[in-house]
């Protein structure tokens, strides 16, 4: 039944653990605000079809991939702060 339950919701229960992760690994600075710049750095090179390696993907969920995790790198910057926050206070 478990499987059948995430078959049907499978994107969504991913985009909120990965979501809950990246909230945690910035709460715990093991992931640092430079990270997160990167990682929005490479989605944004796979939403420009310029993918590295042999990752290919559909360029419009690449594209809502860019946009969510730009709104998550702003939401975790202003929670969590970081170097653009420290200089401003």
């Amino acid at each position: 039944m478990a499987t059948q339950h995430l078959s049907a919701n499978t994107g969504e229960e991913s985009f909120i653990i990965l979501q809950s992760l990246l909230c945690l690994l910035r709460e715990k600075n093991i992931l640092s605000r430079a990270d997160l710049d990167e990682l929005c750095r490479k989605v944004d090179q796979r939403a420009a079809g310029q993918p590295e390696g042999p990752l290919h993907c559909c360029a419009e969920s690449a594209s809502a991939a860019s946009a969510d995790l730009q709104q998550m790198n702003s939401y975790l910057g202003q929670r969590y702060g970081g170097k653009r926050a420290r200089l401003g206070r």
